[in-house]
C-alpha cells in the first residue's frame, strides 16, 4: 500500500468545541469503555502468520464495517509520513513507513477487538500540513531519528498540538537517533520542556494497570532481538550503542499538564503490534504483556483528555 502526500497548506483555524472531531470521538470513546472486553479472551484468537523465509506481505488483516451512527465517529489510526535520511537499511526518506501497514491494520483490529470501540479496518497516512490533519485526534510518528521537518511543517505540527491534537512518537533508539528529535521538537516548542514520565503516570493506566502489572517501564524490542531475549536477555539494540540499553517515556505538556507529545524511546511498540505472529514468546511476553496494552492506554489517554 502506498499513499501519496496532499498539496501543503497550513492547518486551517480551529472549530468550536461542539463541533470537532475530538469532542464526538470522546464521547464514543468513553461509551465504549463501559463495554471493555477481557484481555485474557481476546488473546486465544490471535493471527499467527504462516512465514516462509524472510518475511510475508499481510493479505488476510480483518474487515468491518462500523454501524451507521459510527460512520464519522470512528477512532482513526492516522500515521504521519515526514522526511528523513538514509538511516539504517537504506529507507532513504521513507521511515516513516517502517511496520507499515501491519503495525496499523493490527493495532485497529485489536483495538476494535479488546474493547467496543467503532475503529476504521483502513487508517490513514498523511503530512503534517496536509489540511485533514485537524480531523484526526491522534497521530503516530516512527523512527524520527533523522528527522527533517520545514518550516512549514514545523508551524503545522505545532498548530495542531496546541488545538488538542496528540501525537504518539515510537521505535528510536540511542542518543544519536535521540538528539535530531530533539532539535526538531525544540523548533516545534522552543518554551516547553520535555519531561520524564514514570509508570505511576496516569498514561500507562488509562485502561490497563501497568504500574500493577509490570515492575519497571516496558521496553518492547523488535520481533528477532525479543524471540533471543528468553535466551539472551537482551531487549535493547546493542547495535546503537550503551545509549540504547534503557527505556525512556517522555512527554511534552499543554498549559493544563496534559501530554500532548507521548515519546517512546529505546523501545518499539510498533514492532510488538506489526510482528505478533511471527513468535509465539516475542507475543506472550511483549506483544500481549506490553506493547497492545500500552498502545491502547495511549490511545484512550489521547482520546479523553
Amino acid at each position: 500500500m502506498n499513499t501519496s502526500a496532499n498539496a501543503a497548506t497550513s492547518p486551517g483555524p480551529r472549530k468550536e468545541p461542539g463541533t470537532t472531531p475530538r469532542r464526538r470521538l470522546a464521547i464514543a470513546v468513553l461509551c465504549a469503555l463501559m463495554a471493555l472486553l477481557a484481555w485474557v479472551g481476546s488473546v486465544s484468537a490471535q493471527r499467527w502468520n504462516t512465514r516462509d523465509g524472510e518475511s510475508i506481505e499481510i493479505s488476510d488483516s480483518p474487515q468491518w464495517q462500523n454501524p451507521p451512527a459510527f460512520t464519522t465517529d470512528v477512532f482513526t489510526f492516522a500515521r504521519v509520513i515526514y522526511d528523513s535520511g538514509a538511516g539504517d537499511f537504506g529507507y532513504f526518506g521513507t521511515k516513516w513507513r517502517i511496520d507499515y501497514p501491519d503495525a496499523d491494520l493490527n493495532l485497529a483490529y485489536r483495538l476494535r477487538e479488546i474493547t467496543s470501540m467503532a475503529v476504521d479496518p483502513q487508517g490513514v497516512t498523511l503530512r503534517l500540513t496536509d489540511d485533514a490533519l485537524q480531523d484526526y485526534p491522534f497521530i503516530y510518528m516512527v523512527e524520527p531519528g533523522d528527522i527533517m521537518l520545514s518550516s512549514e511543517e514545523t508551524e503545522a505540527l505545532r498548530s495542531y498540538l496546541l488545538n488538542g491534537g496528540f501525537m504518539m512518537v515510537d521505535d528510536f533508539w540511542g542518543d544519536s537517533e535521540w538528539q535530531p528529535f530533539a532539535r526538531a521538537m525544540g523548533k516545534v516548542f522552543p518554551d516547553r520542556p520535555i519531561i520524564d514520565l514514570d509508570l505511576n503516570h496516569e498514561i500507562f493506566n488509562t485502561v490497563f494497570p501497568l504500574s500493577e502489572t509490570l515492575d519497571e517501564l516496558p521496553q518492547i524490542p523488535n520481533a528477532g532481538q525479543g524471540q533471543e531475549s528468553q535466551y539472551t536477555g537482551i531487549t535493547w539494540e546493542p547495535r546503537k550503542g550503551p545509549s540504547a540499553r534503557d527505556v525512556h517515556y517522555r512527554a511534552i505538556l499543554d498549559d493544563e499538564d496534559r501530554i500532548m507529545v507521548m515519546i517512546c524511546h529505546n523501545t518499539d511498540l510498533g514492532d510488538g503490534w506489526e510482528r505478533e505472529g511471527e513468535y509465539q514468546y516475542f507475543f506472550r511476553e511483549f506483544s500481549e504483556k506490553k506493547a497492545y496494552p500500552l498502545g491502547i492506554n495511549i490511545i484512550f489517554y489521547a482520546m479523553t483528555h
